[in-house]
């Protein structure tokens, strides 16, 4: 008995200095498998007598099972520690800022912004969007505009030029986007009402001019358009481009050869050093051209002028979103820099719509 007591020590001793789950293994085959040293003790009963095993068996079982009962929660306990180990080499601290993700450090150019905004509220107006190519022939971009043979914006100074064809015809890359206009005249019958933002392409450059820039046109087209509708549409554009609750507009008289009668419009403002705000103050900023759609335009686009009527305005993208959003130079829109466009640029996830606010 006091053998199998010292044994029992030893072993419980044993497990617990076994210092991980490979070592526990070896010493539990050691001690209670096929060859075991417990095992071994138990393979003797059958050899005892009945008195003999009546004392032994209870103490030799009892060695094994205090062994295995040792080995299992030593087992649980190195299982639990390594799991700690490994908690603890693989902790992330939550706390900590995480990195953003595309949808928050992308962003989305001005330009492409100032688009939507307008988009967003001529759609409210009930104007749908048109659009044509970059590429034009000087009949849709000057002629069918009523622009005469000689006018000085068909000069190599005012236009991009692209080599005769087969035919002898030279294309353009278009001056402004009212070609675009032609296109939808002669494809839509009447009532039409449109807006068309585009690229356009003329020989400048300088803080406020570049050889590429972007216009917005708008064309009404039905029976009994007037002067007075015009007036109504761009007021509502620009109180709400500009957010502001009234804004005063001055119609100026003007000419331009695809209009008759012909108009360029300044807003009111207020210019505090650099800063110019809309909707207050004693001062004026031109901002577009506008004028009642030319009967020359109507008859070249086939629709008699006699039956139908219309107006259209230009504005400047690159411009008012200048004057919108504080930006001093037009060049830096083109000149790709990261910089600029993380201060000025708008997050991809905030569209502007009426509801919501065209910039919240």
């Amino acid at each position: 008995m006091t053998d199998l007591l010292t044994l029992e020590r030893d072993l419980l001793a044993q497990v617990s200095a076994t210092p991980d789950e490979a070592g526990l293994e070896s010493l539990r085959v050691a001690t209670l498998g096929k060859k075991g040293s417990v095992s071994e003790l138990l393979k003797t009963l059958g050899r005892m007598s009945a008195d003999e095993r009546r004392i032994q068996g209870p103490l030799i079982n009892g060695l094994r099972d205090a062994v295995q009962a040792a080995i299992a929660e030593r087992r649980e306990a190195l299982a639990g520690a390594a799991l700690d180990a490994r908690l603890a080499s693989e902790r992330l601290d939550v706390t900590l800022p995480v990195r953003p993700g595309p949808e928050v450090s992308g962003r989305i150019h001005p330009i492409s912004q100032v688009v939507d905004e307008i988009t967003a509220i001529f759609a409210d107006l009930c104007f749908r969007v048109a659009e044509g190519p970059d590429v034009e022939t000087d009949e849709l971009n000057f002629t069918a505009l009523n622009f005469p043979v000689g006018h000085p914006a068909r000069e190599m100074h005012d236009t991009f030029f692209l080599k005769p064809d087969r035919d002898g015809h030279r294309k353009v890359l278009r001056t402004h986007t009212s070609p675009v206009q032609i296109r939808t005249m002669r494809s839509q019958q009447p009532p039409i009402r449109v807006i068309i933002p585009g690229r356009t392409y003329r020989h400048d450059s300088d803080q406020t001019h570049t050889p590429m820039f972007h216009q917005v046109e708008g064309l009404v087209i039905d029976d009994r358009a007037t002067i007075a509708n015009m007036r109504w549409v761009l007021e509502e554009f620009c109180r709400a481009f500009f957010e502001v609750d009234e804004v005063k507009m001055r119609f100026r008289p003007s000419f331009f050869p695809f209009t008759e009668p012909s108009m360029e419009v300044d807003i009111q403002c207020s210019r505090r050093g650099d800063e110019i705000r809309f909707g207050e103050g004693d001062d004026w900023l031109e901002i577009l051209g506008c004028g009642m759609v030319h009967p020359n335009v109507l008859r070249n686009c086939g629709l008699d002028p006699d039956q139908v009527q219309g107006f259209a305005w230009g504005m400047g993208i690159d411009r008012i979103a200048m004057l919108k959003y504080g930006m001093p130079d037009l060049r830096a829109f083109f000149d790709a820099d990261v910089r600029w466009l993380e201060h000025y640029g708008f997050r991809p996830l905030d569209l502007p719509t009426l509801v919501g606010g065209l910039t919240s």
